[in-house]
């Protein structure tokens, strides 16, 4: 009886991916410690060598994508990225989502100097700016579309300043709550609350504005004393603000959301190979799915290596056992760890077919597992050569 072999998973090609003028966003998600800042720095440093225009943009607030491009740190300004090879006519710069900077530069931009004077200082808003639910990702789908805008716009000397973005989500399954962010912010801008603080600015006149004062009197004495008289004055100045202050923010969100689920844009699913986060690699691939968006590929990350592929972990293990037994310790310890390298090389090939039976029709590329941690632009430039070697 014949048995059939499991089919093997089509190979990722980085390089045609990043040498296609098309594309030009690519974002990286994945679950935390898969290694998937280090892939999006070295996916930028390798298009950037090979001619493209690069900005490379981090929404997770961890710093190890400054250290390994040698920048001091990262901010909400794109900062060029130094050491790299531009023979080809490439650049590189790389910049951290800094989300409170971000709205206040929604605010400035949609609204008159004093309007936008006005809300910055108003304490509210402070406090709504940087620890409000999901503004993090309202704000990632904001810098997003300003950093396309100028992908598409001409600079000063009739040239765009970048012709491809790599995004670096962050970790775990908010990776992809960006998505949502023009759903959530509709839901909040249309929200029974929202619609009663607005409510007197719309009502008009007098006469409604008595209808309004009657129907929301008990709330507002009750919100007064919850919040505090002051407090309460900080939220309805507030929200009295949001058309200016957002001016069309859901309109651009939802436009950088088509933009996502567009051809020249391509999403890799990051993950290490290993069973929970080759599970999480599921989870997103599924959600992609689900929004139709452009899935390009999983990169497998940390994939170990045998040198001697022919002496299997369970023949190593008992060749070491017959030189200990014999005093030979040395070779009987270099055994031993081939034996473990062997087996955890096994159970990853295993994970990994498992993982493509799944999803017979995604790509991968695996990179493997280095001796050290990548730290330097030539640690980058290493781990992209990996990738598209595949």
């Amino acid at each position: 009886m014949s048995t059939r072999a499991t089919p093997r998973a089509p190979r990722l090609d980085v390089d045609r991916l990043l040498a296609d003028r098309h594309t030009d966003i690519v974002v990286c998600c994945g679950s935390g410690g898969v290694g998937k800042t280090t892939t999006a720095a070295a996916l930028g440093l390798r298009a950037a060598e090979q001619g493209r225009k690069v900005v490379v943009l981090t929404i997770d607030p961890a710093r190890r994508l400054a250290q390994s491009m040698g920048l001091t740190e990262l901010d909400n300004t794109p900062r060029p990225v130094h050491d790299i090879d531009t023979t080809a006519g490439g650049s590189l710069d790389a910049m951290m989502l800094d989300m409170k900077r971000t709205f206040d530069e929604v605010v400035v931009a949609h609204s008159t100097p004093e309007k936008a004077e006005q809300i910055l200082a108003n304490p509210f808003y402070q406090a709504v700016s940087s620890s409000f639910a999901g503004t993090q990702e309202y704000m990632a789908m904001e810098k997003l579309g300003q950093l396309h805008q100028e992908v598409r716009a001409n600079g000063d000397e009739g040239a765009p300043r970048w012709d491809l973005i790599v995004v670096d989500t962050p970790p775990s399954r908010s990776a992809l709550d960006f998505l949502d962010a023009p759903k959530r912010l509709g839901s909040f801008l249309d929200g029974r609350f929202i619609r009663l603080m607005t409510a007197p600015a719309k009502a008009g006149g007098r006469a409604g504005l008595r209808v309004f004062n009657v129907g929301i009197g008990l709330v507002t004495s009750t919100l007064s004393r919850v919040l505090g008289g002051e407090m309460l004055r900080d939220v309805q100045t507030f929200i009295g603000a949001l058309d200016t202050m957002f001016g069309g923010f859901r309109q651009r969100a939802d436009e950088t959301y088509a933009l996502l689920a567009q051809h020249s844009t391509a999403f890799l699913v990051v993950a290490a190979p290993e069973r929970d986060a080759l599970r999480e690699a599921s989870y997103f691939i599924a959600r992609l799915e689900t929004e139709r968006m452009p899935i390009t590929g999983l990169v497998l990350n940390r994939v170990q290596q045998v040198q001697a592929p022919g002496l299997s972990a369970a023949r190593a293990r008992a060749a070491a056992e017959d030189r200990a037994d014999e005093g030979d310790h040395l070779t009987a310890a270099l055994l031993a760890l081939h034996a473990d390298v062997a087996g955890a090389a096994d159970r990853q090939r295993k994970l990994a077919r498992r993982f493509s039976v799944g999803h017979p029709g995604t790509p991968v590329a695996e990179v493997p597992a280095l001796a050290e941690d990548v730290h330097d632009v030539e640690g980058l430039r290493r781990v992209g050569e990996a990738l598209a070697a595949g």
